[in-house]
C-alpha cells in the first residue's frame, strides 16, 4: 500500500500499517521523515496549495506520477491522510483504489477542514466527527465507506474539535484497515451526513460577516493549530486586525 500526506497523522498511519504487518511500499509527502517508521520509499512531493487550480500537472503533482505509484503498490490501495493534493485523472484511471481519511462529516464538512469547523461551530452543530471515502474525481466526493462521529460540546473551541477529529481520523484508519487490506468493507454503509458543503479559502471571505456572532471568538481559536491553517489565521488577522491564533497556553503544540 502507498500512502500519500503529511505530518504527524501519516506517520502514525505509516508506523501503524507497518507494525501490522501490511507491506508500505512508499509515501508521498513533503518530509522524507514521513516514511521512516514504515521503512519505505519516500517520494518528495511539495505540500499543496489549497484551492489550486486544476489546468495544469506539474512535475511535483502526485498525479505526474501515476504510473510508478501504479507499479509500485503491490496491492492496489492508497491511502490519503491530512493531504490536501488533489487525486486526478491519470492517476484515478490506473485501477488503483484510493482512500480518503477526512477530517469532518461528508458531505458536510467537505473542503478544509479548519475552515469547516469553523463554520460548523459558527452554524452551531453539535457533531462532528471522521470519514473514509473512496476518492473520485470530485473533492470529497466519493462513496462514504465508515464514520467516526463525537459530540461537539457548547463551549467547544476551534482547536479543540479539530484535535478531536484528528485523533478520529486516526482511529477510524486504524479501525478500517484490517478490512480494506482483506478487500472487505470496513463496515455497513452509514448515512450521509448533509446537507452537502464546500469549505474552501474563498469561503473565508464571508468570515467578516460573523463578527458579532456569539461563537465568533470560540470558533476563530486556533490555539497550536494556527500555524497548520495559515490561510484561516490571516482571514481572522484581517477581520480582528490582530494575531490570529489566540496564542496558546506555554508548552502548547500540536503537529497534526
Amino acid at each position: 500500500m502507498i500512502f500519500v500526506g503529511d505530518g504527524a497523522l501519516l506517520r502514525r498511519a505509516v508506523a501503524h500499517a507497518a507494525a501490522q504487518g501490511h507491506s508500505v511500499d512508499l509515501v508521498c509527502s513533503a518530509d522524507p521523515q514521513d516514511a521512516t517508521a514504515g521503512g519505505a520509499p519516500h517520494l518528495h512531493l511539495p505540500a499543496a496549495e489549497a484551492d489550486a487550480p486544476a489546468e495544469a500537472i506539474a512535475p511535483a503533482d502526485v498525479n505526474a506520477h501515476a504510473d510508478a505509484l501504479a507499479d509500485t503498490c503491490t496491492d492496489g490501495i492508497v491511502w490519503s491522510l491530512n493531504n490536501r493534493r488533489i487525486f486526478r485523472a491519470p492517476l484515478l484511471s490506473r485501477g488503483l483504489r484510493i482512500l480518503n481519511v477526512h477530517n469532518g462529516l461528508l458531505p458536510r464538512h467537505r473542503g478544509l477542514p479548519s475552515v469547516a469547523v469553523l463554520f460548523a461551530l459558527l452554524n452551531g452543530e453539535r457533531e462532528y466527527g471522521a470519514t473514509l471515502h473512496e476518492v473520485d474525481a470530485g473533492i470529497d466526493t466519493g462513496r462514504v465507506l465508515a464514520v467516526r462521529r463525537f459530540p461537539v460540546a457548547p463551549d467547544a473551541r476551534h482547536f479543540q474539535v479539530m484535535l478531536h477529529g484528528v485523533r478520529a481520523c486516526q482511529a477510524l484508519f486504524e479501525e478500517s484497515l484490517p478490512a480494506v487490506a482483506a478487500g472487505a468493507p470496513p463496515g455497513p454503509p452509514p448515512a450521509p451526513a448533509g446537507p452537502s458543503a464546500y469549505h474552501g479559502t474563498r469561503a473565508l471571505a464571508r468570515l467578516v460577516a460573523h463578527r458579532d456572532h456569539p461563537a465568533y471568538a470560540r470558533a476563530t481559536d486556533l490555539g497550536p493549530f494556527a500555524a497548520h491553517a495559515p490561510e484561516l489565521a490571516a482571514a481572522i488577522a484581517a477581520v480582528t486586525g490582530s494575531h490570529a491564533g489566540h496564542c496558546p497556553s506555554p508548552g502548547s503544540s500540536y503537529s497534526l
